[in-house]
């Protein structure tokens, strides 16, 4: 009976972060993903190196980057899916992008 408990108890556990995440911005998602794979990247090749707690947040801090990296090139191909897309219904050229 005792296995059982610490099953539910685990899935819980699981679970309440998850619920969470629900309300979020994709941007918001994409940093929380990139964040949490880097830290847990960073971790593992921090204790192999001697020091899981600094290869976690050095991690953490890549993956944060990559995470919000990630989710300017997704803003940026909706934008252009737009764009054609008005172009192509309107039959005009699109408007330049802005400059970066």
């Amino acid at each position: 009976m005792k296995p059982m408990k610490t099953m539910v108890v685990l899935a819980v556990v699981a679970a309440v972060p998850l619920a969470g995440c629900s309300n979020m911005t994709p941007t918001e998602q994409r940093a929380l993903s990139g964040t949490g794979i880097g830290a847990a990247g960073g971790a593992v090749i921090g204790a192999i190196a001697g020091n899981a707690g600094l290869g976690a947040g050095i991690g953490a801090a890549a993956g944060l980057a990559g995470g919000l990296l990630y989710d300017q090139v997704k803003k940026s191909q909706a934008s252009s899916y737009r764009s054609g897309y008005q172009a192509g219904s309107h039959s005009t050229p699109p408007p330049p992008p802005p400059p970066q």
